[in-house]
């Protein structure tokens, strides 16, 4: 099917990309359908783009390789209504905000996007009880080891 895009113009999808977020993500109720596509090759960015909605669309990112030390628990409802059988079964990102310069960008830790990607289904988590918040630098060591100097 072809779906049009916020980034990438209109593109050639098929039905088992796209991912249905039974509750919509918080802020969009109405939207339960996304795609994941690349964002800039060679790189670790994502776009969560709205099937419905071409002008809703995330840039993304896995956030371990920025937060070693990242961590969130699913409750078991979450794990059954998500039908993940296997940790390996779980994809995890998290919502970029993009800032000039890219080095000021945040990622939002305390709203992770949880994704079975092999039952296409996702869910955006709030944790509440965490010292996660929505602004996390990016490249928060990058700006740790300038200060340094």
């Amino acid at each position: 099917m072809k779906l049009a895009t916020k980034y990438q113009g209109e593109i050639e999808i098929s039905q088992d990309q796209v991912i249905h977020f039974s509750s919509g993500i918080p802020g969009f109720p109405e939207e339960k359908e996304f795609v994941l596509l690349p964002f800039l090759e060679d790189m670790p960015y994502f776009i969560l783009q709205s099937v419905l909605t071409t002008e809703l669309a995330f840039v993304v990112v896995d956030p371990y390789p920025f937060f070693p030390e990242y961590q969130y628990k699913l409750t078991e409802a979450q794990v059954e209504s998500l039908k993940i059988e296997k940790q390996e079964d779980v994809g995890t990102f998290v919502i970029l905000t993009l800032k000039e310069p890219f080095a000021d960008s945040t990622a939002n830790l305390k709203g992770p996007l949880v994704i079975n990607v092999e039952e296409k289904l996702g869910k955006q988590l709030i944790l509440n009880d965490s010292a996660y918040e929505t602004k996390h630098l990016l490249f928060n060591s990058l700006k740790e080891e300038e200060s340094k100097c």
